[in-house]
């Protein structure tokens, strides 16, 4: 089993989850990605973040949700992703920026329009009072 490691963060608004889409894929995704060299969690999904979206993650508020793993989108069988997520606060506004061609803010009823591990992720908000 081949696992790829990534980070999420998530942000909730009015009930909705904030996604992102990346130019030229199909589906939306929780915000976030890959750690670099030797990047703490924070670190990476700080940069991450920043990187997509131009806000500032204050590190001081992250908190830890959970970790999911399903099979990964568009990977050969037996290819899973692993979500580390956390949510907290940011300064700035939001907006697409780098490889991000859009954001939108989800319902848990738009969940069956998500990846795999990010069902998992929606089911466990909406188990936790966080997203309706």
């Amino acid at each position: 089993m081949k696992l790829i490691d990534k980070l999420a963060w998530i942000e909730i608004k009015d009930n909705s989850i904030l996604l992102t889409k990346s130019y030229g894929k199909d589906k939306f995704y929780i915000p976030g990605g890959k750690r670099e060299d030797d990047e703490s969690d924070e670190g990476a999904l700080a940069r991450e973040i920043y990187e997509e979206l131009s806000v500032t993650i204050d590190k001081s508020t992250l908190r830890f949700i959970g970790v999911f793993e399903a099979q990964a989108h568009g990977q050969p069988e037996g290819v899973f992703v692993k979500m580390t997520c956390y949510s907290g606060d940011y300064f700035g506004s939001l907006n697409a920026s780098s490889e991000i061609e859009e954001i939108a803010w989800f319902k848990y009823s738009d969940k069956d329009k998500v990846v795999g591990v990010d069902k998992l992720i929606f089911e466990h908000l909406k188990q936790n009072g966080l997203l309706y």
